[in-house]
């Protein structure tokens, strides 16, 4: 978490820059305190108004009007603890490298001594050229952080080298330029998340409302801290995070036979999927018409455990599980911990309107092997992830 930091963000006049609005608000909802200066030419692609209202601080552009920005520039080039520039164009990084100092953005870097983070956004032949690879390298031997620009789409239409590295990769390298922990390094990690779809006939199932949001988050927080980490996703609602391998299935057989071939491999399984309980005894290969049955009954069948099924056959790696349930959790999520030998079990009311499925907040409690109990308040789920990961990290420590 970025909580307590204050974080600069330079934005300089790429089509990259919309962005740059989501990299503020996600250093935001991580903690930082975010304040943000931008080039003239920037404010013409996005004005000043978005990146105040999204970093509820004022933007800097102007360094003599208003007047207090000509000082307050340099106030929060002495308070930043980490100054991000992106989109940084090929202009603005040879204005960094040679000492420029003609804007709020490139006076501002003059003047900050805290880690400097750098992701250039540009045409691949710009990005090739010899004077920005100059550039660069002397960026970096200055201690500067470069995060490289990726292959893809760019503005021109041309497909190449130049788009602006992705806003996870960035938050990723300010928070390395800032120290933070990477407590996780040699840990592998298994991560299950979203729902599982059990066919009925070809266009018709039994799932559940999980958007994949709370697993996405235990693998994502698990990756910065740096855990080798591997995803199994049902059916989610958003992208998964980048930079990690992900395996996708549908049912729940599919998501234990994926987990399964990795057995040998994770120490650390956390099965947050919602994983269907039950599933069709027969399916209906084609689709079940309307006109051919007054009423459709549906026998059901247990689907195999995932948990039991790993701990079974991995009696040493830690297991964490959840419990998603309607009502007051505890009892149940305890006797489903002892039933299948977890290590830890996270268990949580859904009926409730801010925890649970599809929402971005959680109301969680710990409840460990060894009978304590541990409940927490509303939180971001990447909040209760960076909990999750700090519990397991403590529970395994005293093995």
């Amino acid at each position: 978490m970025l909580k307590g930091k204050t974080v600069l963000v330079g934005v300089s006049s790429s089509i990259a820059i919309f962005k740059a609005c989501e990299l503020v608000s996600q250093l935001r909802q991580r903690g930082a305190t975010v304040h943000v200066l931008m080039t003239q030419n920037a404010t013409k692609l996005v004005t000043p108004l978005t990146f105040h209202a999204l970093s509820g601080n004022p933007v800097i552009v102007d360094l003599f009007e208003p007047k207090e920005h000509s000082i307050q520039h340099v106030a929060l080039a002495d308070q930043a603890d980490a100054f991000v520039i992106a989109p940084a164009t090929a202009n603005i990084i040879a204005k960094l490298a040679n000492g420029i100092a003609d804007d709020a953005v490139s006076t501002t870097a003059l003047a900050c001594r805290a880690p400097l983070i750098i992701a250039p956004a540009m045409e691949t032949k710009m990005w090739e050229h010899p004077a920005t690879q100059r550039n660069i390298q002397t960026l970096q031997e200055r201690g500067a952080v470069i995060v490289e620009p990726e292959e893809g789409w760019l503005s021109s239409g041309k497909k190449g080298k130049g788009r602006l590295a992705s806003i996870d990769k960035i938050i990723a390298a300010v928070e390395m330029a800032l120290g933070m922990k990477r407590d996780l390094e040699g840990w592998k990690v298994l991560v299950t998340s979203g729902a599982t779809r059990e066919p009925i006939d070809r266009v018709r199932f039994i799932s559940n409302p999980s958007s994949g949001k709370m697993g996405f988050a235990i693998a994502q927080v698990a990756k910065e801290r740096g855990a080798d980490v591997i995803l199994v996703a049902g059916h989610t609602e958003v992208s998964p995070p980048e930079g990690i391998e992900v395996v996708k299935v549908k049912t729940a057989r599919e998501m234990i036979e994926a987990v399964m071939k990795y057995a040998g491999w994770f120490d650390v399984l956390v099965s947050a999927a919602a994983i269907a309980d039950f599933t069709p005894k027969q399916t209906v290969e084609g689709k079940i018409g309307r006109g051919e049955t007054e009423t459709l009954v549906l026998e059901l069948e247990p689907t195999p455990d995932l948990l039991a099924t790993v701990r079974q056959r991995c009696p040493t790696v830690f297991l964490v599980g959840f419990a998603a349930e309607v009502g007051e959790p505890t009892q149940r999520a305890i006797e489903k911990l002892r039933r299948k030998g977890l290590n830890l079990i996270v268990a949580n009311d859904v009926s409730q309107p801010d925890s649970g499925f599809g929402v971005d907040t959680n109301r969680c409690i710990f409840i460990s092997a060894d009978g304590s109990i541990e409940p927490l308040p509303l939180l971001t789920k990447r909040e209760v992830a960076e909990r999750l990961w700090d519990k397991i990290k403590e529970l395994r420590n005293r093995v």
